[in-house]
């Protein structure tokens, strides 16, 4: 039995048992005895990071320590990654996102292993890609924005917020999905930078995501051509989703989730595991994610979390390799 399965009986079935136990109630209101740090390796005002703070602040009240969330950026994730990856301490967890799936084709030579030296403990929620044009681009609508694209290989550049970010996969993705098209990447430091280029119009495309594009759509400054939920954004009611606009089948979304390192006690995996659920659960943060055009995920399991890793991780890691992607 691998230890991946291990992990899911253990889960399926003794959580009840573990959380009923006398030595394991003991240790529960032993933990957390000292503030918990929540690494997240994304720069400071980002978005990433702005949602970490907000459920670090509600996760204080709830675990009655301080949480704080301190930014570990560098190689991409990979620095703020591996800061947790070593702490067997019980008290230093990650916030991450799609970035954790996509972290061993895209470096060669990681010190750890995104996927076994980590317990994924609760997705806290998703948020879907927003293809926005320059007011200028011809095409209307996204089967316009499609053919024009075929008829003319490698005419048009399309921005992201750098190489084997969400955006450039969820772009990747988009374009295998309507038919190989060919485009040419300019990757930027963020989707910010590159919004002067989408306007002025050396970009013809963006499929930002959702919560760093939606203000230009609002104010006319961009054309919104698709969603890339199964529903629309409250933000965007007249943005359709990309099966409304003609690509069935294309969904992606970046998500945000919190992780332990491997080896931590299954009884602090259950108990922050319960903490982040009260949190994504709360109505109010549920406001305040879809705001942000989070939709939360409330109620995940451990298990649910790891299976959610693993299906993104099977979704993304081979279109890395096809697309021949590497890190810069």
């Amino acid at each position: 039995m691998s230890r991946i399965e291990r992990r899911s009986l253990l889960f399926a079935t003794g959580g009840i048992a573990l959380l009923s136990s006398p030595a394991v109630l003991r240790a529960q209101s032993a933990w957390p005895s000292q503030p918990i740090r929540l690494i997240c390796p994304f720069a400071a005002g980002g978005p990433t990071d702005v949602a970490a703070r907000l459920v670090a602040e509600q996760l204080t009240p709830i675990l009655r320590q301080r949480v704080v969330v301190e930014n570990r950026t560098g190689a991409g994730v990979v620095v703020g990654t591996e800061v947790v990856a070593k702490a067997r301490d019980g008290y230093t967890f990650l916030y991450s996102t799609i970035a954790h799936a996509v972290l061993r084709p895209l470096f060669a030579n990681l010190s750890f292993d995104p996927i076994n030296d980590f317990q994924p403990i609760s997705l806290v929620g998703v948020i879907p890609m927003l293809m926005q044009v320059n007011n200028n681009f011809p095409a209307k609508d996204l089967k316009e924005m499609i053919a024009l694209v075929r008829d003319n290989p490698g005419k048009y550049n399309y921005g992201s917020s750098g190489t084997g970010g969400a955006v450039h996969l969820a772009t990747e993705l988009f374009l295998k999905q309507a038919g190989d098209l060919k485009m040419n990447h300019i990757p930027y430091r963020g989707s910010a930078p590159a919004m002067p280029d989408l306007l002025n119009g050396s970009l013809a495309m963006l499929l930002n995501v959702a919560s760093d594009g939606v203000t230009s759509v609002q104010s006319g400054q961009t054309r919104g051509l698709a969603i890339s939920s199964t529903q629309r954004v409250p933000q965007l009611p007249n943005v359709p989703s990309f099966a409304e606009a003609g690509l069935p089948g294309y969904e992606a979304y970046t998500w945000h989730m919190v992780f332990a390192p491997a080896g931590v006690p299954t009884e602090v995996v259950l108990a922050m595991n319960d903490a982040v659920n009260r949190v994504t659960g709360d109505p109010r943060m549920q406001q305040r994610f879809a705001d942000m055009t989070m939709q939360a995920r409330p109620n995940t399991s451990p298990e649910d979390a790891a299976n959610w890793l693993r299906s993104e991780t099977a979704k993304w890691e081979p279109m890395v390799k096809a697309a021949g992607i590497v890190a810069q």
